[in-house]
């Protein structure tokens, strides 16, 4: 009884009135039943805190031991709110013309840059790793650099090889001298944009999109650029890993500021573990996304 007024009064707001014509008792007698189901733990009553974001920004930041963090007041998966805040973290960096700046893939960076990068004259925009063999929009890492130099007045460096080349063929792509070129800027980058995802089995299986397989992944909890991680922040090698054409974990970690833009509580356990691996240096979120890592985070 103390569970079925509690669920009618709290969960489908009916009035203490309508549950006692409903269930033919008193209204004084479903008062004293919606008092007894909160003294009994049936129904807790939980009043958030409210917290400004800069200063949530901050507690974060102190939580992930990260540079900056900076979280929008937008729903979950407002991809284009996270832009106007990255753009404040990039400007912030006062990067000049020859300033490098990498991009990596992802549905959160594309949804910046449809919304766009502000103007950051002369710098070299270079992609984080080769392309994929799918036709998903997000993975389309050539097409970033592009748009992303359009932008910002920036000149784009394009790698025309696969990110997951045989074992035979991926020196021959490294040898070609365009493709050295821009692979030799990922030891000098300044700023790198960079999505968080999913591990393998917690990410949705979509149509034409290919995840790595290997039984290992099991203990990851998320990946940047395809370099898996556990809870603790550890690296999982998967097979097929070493023969990648991407920026490295060490390279991520030698940027002057690595920024991850993530938005999605499921990403949460990925985000703390990108920072516990230094993968990423700063985090441009939103609120509901933030609330969630402090939460898994707290003391």
């Amino acid at each position: 009884m103390l569970h079925m007024v509690a669920k009618l009064h709290y969960l489908s707001d009916m009035s203490q009135v309508q549950i006692a014509k409903q269930l033919g008792l008193s209204t004084a007698t479903i008062s004293r039943l919606l008092q007894r189901a909160r003294a009994e733990g049936i129904v807790r009553i939980e009043v958030r805190d409210l917290v400004a974001p800069d200063a949530m920004g901050q507690m974060l930041a102190d939580r992930l031991r990260l540079r900056q963090v900076s979280i929008v007041e937008a729903p979950v998966g407002a991809l284009g709110a996270l832009a106007a805040p990255l753009a404040t973290m990039l400007l912030a960096e006062n990067l000049k013309p020859g300033a490098i700046l990498a991009l990596g893939w992802g549905r959160a960076v594309k949804g910046v840059l449809e919304v766009g990068l502000p103007p950051l004259p002369g710098v070299l925009i270079v992609p984080m790793t080769g392309g994929m063999q799918q036709h998903a929009p997000h993975l389309q890492i050539n097409e970033f650099v592009r748009t992303a130099a359009e932008q910002t007045g920036g000149t784009p460096h394009f790698i025309h090889a696969p990110y997951l080349p045989s074992t035979e063929a991926r020196p021959i792509f490294l040898a070609d001298a365009a493709i050295s070129q821009a692979v030799a800027l990922w030891d000098k980058i300044d700023v790198a944009i960079v999505g968080i995802g999913l591990a393998p089995g917690l990410a949705p299986r979509e149509p034409g999109i290919d995840s790595p397989q290997d039984p290992a992944l099991v203990t990851s909890v998320g990946e940047v650029i395809r370099h898996y991680v556990d809870a603790e922040g550890r690296s999982v090698p998967w097979i097929g890993e070493d023969r990648m054409i991407t920026v490295s974990p060490a390279q991520c970690r030698a940027a002057k500021l690595t920024i991850g833009v993530a938005s999605g509580e499921k990403k949460a356990p990925s985000i703390i573990a990108a920072a516990k691996a230094r993968m990423i240096s700063a985090l441009v979120t939103d609120l509901r996304t933030a609330e969630a890592i402090l939460q898994k985070t707290a003391p």
